[in-house]
């Protein structure tokens, strides 16, 4: 099964993670497969988790409930353990995104690594060594954030306010951005992706994701419409069928230096 068909569950612990990086972490898991579990543990009773509640539905996150009954003691730990073994041995999943700085799910990332399951770490900085050691793949929080030009989106967001968009759906400007991060991602040496899976991977991270939305037919007529990518047409086996390959431009002129 190639990465990008595998089904990744998506738990998230809210007493060890902020909102803010929401967006990102769902960007991450893209990568690799397609989030299918999308769950959130904490006291949704309390205002400590209330920034979360707007960012549930607009990512279609189901919250799971967990009272603190003792001061001092992260009770939602045992829920999320409790559900990742629940999801394990139903089957329906290829692989666990435990979203945590929490030293607490070591042993849960080892166990479900020991199940042949693929395991996605994402927390910041401060994430015991442990923790990172268990999973297959671990992320900083504040790397993924730091990659991203907040500054840049900001303004783009401020100047294109008629075509403002949740996270389901991108602006122009976004899709920019994600298209030249996904080409970086997935190139070869020479900075070429393949069109269709770039493609793919921009449907993972917006769903309704579809170049007739920008008043294209074709994802190619879009990608060279934004006049950001360097586009060239491959022929196959297939005399009926040619690929299409693009490649951020700025590598384009960082090759020529090169040369």
């Amino acid at each position: 099964m190639d990465n990008n068909d595998k089904r990744i569950a998506v738990l998230i612990d809210a007493d060890n993670v902020s909102d803010k990086y929401v967006k990102l972490i769902f960007d991450e898991i893209s990568n690799y497969g397609t989030p299918t579990y999308k769950r959130i543990y904490g006291d949704w009773t309390t205002t400590q988790n209330s920034s979360w509640k707007k960012v549930l539905l607009d990512y279609s996150i189901a919250p799971i409930q967990q009272y603190g009954y003792t001061k001092g003691k992260n009770s939602t730990d045992s829920a999320l353990i409790i559900d990742a073994m629940d999801i394990l041995y139903s089957g329906n999943v290829d692989g666990f995104c435990i979203v945590s700085s929490d030293s607490d799910f070591t042993r849960l990332a080892a166990r479900l690594r020991e199940s042949g399951m693929l395991v996605i770490g994402m927390g910041e900085q401060k994430t015991p060594a442990a923790f990172i050691a268990a999973c297959e793949i671990f992320r900083y929080l504040e790397v993924l954030a730091q990659s991203t030009d907040e500054n840049t989106e900001a303004a783009a967001e401020e100047t294109d306010k008629e075509e403002k968009a949740g996270p389901a759906k991108a602006n122009k400007q976004q899709l920019t951005r994600a298209i030249k991060a996904i080409v970086n991602d997935i190139s070869d040496d020479d900075g070429w992706a393949f069109l269709g899976a770039v493609g793919n991977r921009l449907n993972k991270r917006y769903p309704d994701f579809d170049s007739r939305n920008y008043g294209y037919a074709k994802l190619t007529q879009l990608v060279e419409a934004l006049k950001q990518f360097d586009i060239d047409t491959r022929k196959t086996a297939n005399p009926h069928i040619k690929h299409k390959f693009i490649r951020n431009k700025q590598d384009a002129r960082q090759s020529k230096k090169t040369r």
